[in-house]
């Protein structure tokens, strides 16, 4: 009863956020950057992956499980410009209340930019910043549905021109341990700004309705995943059509087959022991989108990762194409330090 209660109220926020705006339109974008080196890994989205892995939990709260009790993990991407991703996410087992907690940040730093007037004169420097602080709790019904919320404080400040926002993710997760498959439906980022930019109106935040699913094969050791994005709206392309007809686009061929696959990611996973992953994803609107007409687009739309799974230690890389030559890696860390305190145990 309670599942069926916490889905209805998912479906009537989702309902009243349906209008909210997509791709640049939106305020707020970093929101979309994928927060953890195995997320990154698997195409930039994944709600479902079966994994030990906190990280995870930053785009479904429903994957906060039990076992990452004291699990903390810091990962670091460095992007074009000077511009610096860190993500940190830590989480705790409440036995008591049955329910697993988690407290994350991720912090975009933009550099050190100068400031000047329209006639080039210098006066001064400001250091641009984007930031979300968020609370994640999760709780399981039953034996295999887990379902988990996220309350996110937003915060941008670009010299003078500073915003702050506030929304909530909203995920359930269905796992069938004994056929070892899991899927996920999330609603992410419904909320509104609390304070506009200098001058500017209210803007939308990025709303996504995503659904997932993924399978570990029982006699191979490789898992798979399929996750679908901006459930609510079918065509989700950016047609410039001025811009096509200048640049060679050829917007001939099957328009409904790319609509529909821009909606998809794919990926996998190959375990090469207990301790070693590998892992690749493909998103198909990322390459449609960033391909240059005319020219080699090498992996561009692909990413690749690994991961060492220790005892007390993961460590995870990944690298993803966004063009030919843009490629942009992200390293991850994380302990248990319940296993350093001697509070281990508690949330096993």
């Amino acid at each position: 009863m309670r599942t069926c209660i916490f889905i209805s109220i998912a479906l009537l926020c989702c309902g009243h956020l349906r209008s909210q705006t997509l791709g640049g339109s939106s305020t707020y974008n970093f929101l979309k950057l994928p927060a953890s080196p195995q997320t990154a890994a698997l195409g930039g989205i994944n709600i479902s992956q079966i994994s030990n892995d906190i990280g995870l939990a930053y785009g479904n709260p429903a994957l906060l499980r039990t076992n990452m009790h004291t699990q903390t993990q810091f990962s670091f991407n460095s992007l074009k410009g000077g511009v610096n991703a860190y993500n940190l996410i830590g989480g705790y087992r409440a036995e008591q209340l049955q329910t697993n907690f988690a407290l994350g940040i991720q912090y975009i730093s933009y550099g050190n930019i100068v400031q000047t007037d329209e006639s080039g004169n210098i006066y001064g420097n400001m250091r641009p910043v984007d930031y979300v602080i968020q609370a994640s709790a999760s709780r399981r019904y039953m034996d295999r549905w887990h379902y988990g919320a996220t309350i996110k404080f937003i915060h941008s400040s670009y010299g003078i021109y500073r915003s702050s926002g506030i929304a909530l993710d909203i995920g359930i997760s269905y796992y069938d341990s004994s056929n070892l498959w899991q899927a996920s439906f999330v609603a992410k980022n419904m909320g509104a700004q609390l304070k506009q930019y200098n001058g500017s109106s209210r803007e939308e935040l990025p709303f996504d309705m995503q659904l997932g699913i993924s399978k570990r094969l029982a006699n191979a050791p490789l898992q798979f995943s399929l996750t679908a994005w901006h459930l609510q709206r079918f065509d989700i392309r950016y047609n410039d059509t001025a811009f096509n007809t200048e640049n060679g686009f050829d917007e001939k061929g099957s328009p409904f087959f790319d609509k529909l696959f821009s909606h998809v990611l794919l990926s996998a996973q190959c375990y090469l022991t207990d301790k070693i992953e590998l892992s690749l994803g493909y998103n198909h609107m990322r390459r449609k989108e960033l391909n240059v007409s005319n020219a080699g687009n090498g992996l561009n739309g692909f990413s690749m990762g690994a991961g060492v799974i220790l005892k007390k230690l993961q460590i995870r890389y990944s690298r993803s194409w966004y063009q030919r030559s843009i490629a942009y890696n992200q390293f991850g860390l994380a302990l248990r330090l319940g296993d350093y305190l001697g509070t281990g145990n508690s949330g096993k």
